[in-house]
């Protein structure tokens, strides 16, 4: 314990706060685990193995180029090998294939797959993931080919946020995601395909009671489904609290800003640069998964909500949507979606429609209407200058920010006060001098254009937040223009 304080009086005199943030501290304890390459127990023979934890060391790519153009296929297998580190593995080698569409027995082909295993047995590698989703017939004709352990991309997604993944909902989110996953992929050798036998063991189980019984992998199968149903259970239980929190801040009419985009695209950092969070900052794919919210003011006084969610990729496993749509909600119910881009990714384009689309489902499924958008560039200072020049002709009602350095930020907070300035509501109101609190909820959140005191109570014309003048509404016919009262009312 004493040696864990000194050393963060160490990092402290390295720049970092006089107080460690909670970011640091998950960030230090993230360091501490580290995976060990080289001592690896797998068996030469897979299919003695049941069950198998996913455990990457050294690896070999293999991507199918199918659409799309050289570039494209290049950064795809380069965010794979990134996905790859990040789970904590080494990546030796990779292997693209140009055809119209994956094999259907070994996703690469026959051909392919012999020249694979060839690279297997000269790097030494103990693993191969491919950049896809493997059918479980693929799956086990590959690995029977190659001899050593075949994962597919949403198998990595999936081990990368188990080990991201710290809330209680995160945890439940994700280990729903790897059942819905691992359940029609379940295999079974030898005494796993074996029967139980029905009723007492033996013949003398009595009528009705004889029988195969049922073999291990359908028990197997069986306890999945039942432990799938129970976290649902839960998972809807904190769905309600986390409702609740959401209706308790909408009726506070302070307006909510979802802060969403590509993983490691620089959200929590650009999140930690507007509130002040102290959230955990790391340079690796889905760095956090929990959804975190803090109140922050603008530069007018007003106050807004920010919530930094879970980051999106291409091709994010169907499972993780499903598994993570409470999570994904916070979307739904935002003023306003803070769409943050990372400038330095070759193919910024391609990161805004893979975000899109899921935001889209999202949106579709609840069958909420879309919430306005403010795009915003990240990294800036580590964009060439004539990239950046065509990045700003590409995206020219983008903001260009770096959460790093800080340029940019000031010229955010002003766009942020005008795109939700112009989201609220004129109203005109007469309130009892006995509701200060609404008066003050006014001042805090809206913008007063005028006000006076009356010997009924005082006259407010002001620009509120939508949910602020549903609430001023039952004020806003005592006396007053009717311009600014009907404008109130059809809020």
């Amino acid at each position: 314990m004493r040696a864990r304080d000194e050393q963060l009086r160490g990092t402290r005199h390295a720049g970092w706060a006089a107080e460690p943030t909670t970011g640091e501290l998950q960030l230090e304890d993230r360091s501490s685990l580290r995976r060990v390459a080289g001592l690896s127990t797998e068996l030469t023979d897979i299919t003695e193995v049941e069950y198998r934890q996913l455990r990457l060391e050294r690896v070999v790519l293999v991507g199918v180029w199918t659409t799309g153009s050289a570039a494209q296929a290049d950064a795809s297998m380069a965010e794979l090998a990134l996905l790859a580190e990040t789970a904590g593995s080494e990546v030796l080698e990779a292997l693209i294939q140009r055809r119209d569409k994956p094999d259907p027995a070994t996703y690469i082909g026959s051909g392919k797959a012999d020249e694979l295993r060839a690279v297997v047995l000269e790097t030494g590698a103990d693993t191969v993931i491919c950049d896809g989703e493997l059918t479980p017939a693929q799956l086990t004709a590959l690995e029977k080919v190659v001899k050593v352990k075949v994962i597919d991309r949403t198998a990595l997604i999936l081990d990368i946020f188990a080990q991201h993944a710290t809330s209680s909902e995160g945890k439940a989110q994700v280990a729903l995601a790897q059942m819905e996953y691992m359940l029609p992929r379940l295999r079974g050798w030898g005494e796993s395909m074996s029967r139980q036998a029905g009723g007492r063991a033996g013949s003398n189980g009595g009528v009705g009671l004889r029988g195969p019984g049922e073999t291990k992998i359908e028990t197997d199968r069986r306890r999945i489904r039942e432990r799938m149903a129970k976290l649902r259970r839960e998972i809807r239980e904190m769905k309600t609290a986390r409702d609740t929190k959401r209706a308790r801040r909408d009726s506070s009419g302070v307006p909510s800003v979802a802060i969403v985009g590509y993983t490691n695209a620089g959200k929590s950092s650009l999140m930690n640069t507007l509130t002040g969070a102290g959230l955990l900052v790391q340079d690796a794919l889905f760095a956090t998964l929990d959804p975190t919210t803090r109140r922050a003011a603008l530069d007018d006084g007003r106050e807004v909500v920010f919530t930094d969610t879970v980051g999106f990729v291409r091709h994010l496993p169907t499972q993780l949507i499903e598994a993570f749509r409470s999570t994904l909600e916070e979307v739904t119910g935002a003023d306003l979606l803070l769409h943050v881009v990372d400038g330095s990714d070759p193919m910024p384009a391609g990161q805004i429609k893979a975000v899109r689309e899921v935001i889209t489902d999202v949106i579709k499924e609840q069958g909420a209407s879309a919430p306005p958008e403010l795009l915003v560039v990240n990294k800036i200072d580590a964009v060439d200058p004539n990239e950046l020049t065509r990045l700003r002709g590409l995206l020219p009602d983008a903001t260009f920010v770096s959460a790093h350095t800080g340029v940019g930020i000031d010229e955010l907070r002003a766009r942020l006060a005008e795109v939700l300035g112009g989201l609220d509501v004129e109203i005109s109101v007469l309130l009892p001098y006995t509701r200060g609190d609404l008066l003050a909820r006014i001042h805090a959140d809206g913008r007063i254009i005028a006000s006076t005191h009356e010997e009924g109570g005082t006259r407010v014309h002001a620009r509120v937040p939508h949910a602020l003048a549903a609430a001023l509404s039952e004020y806003a016919h005592a006396g007053g223009d009717s311009t600014a009262r009907n404008a109130t009312s059809s809020s």
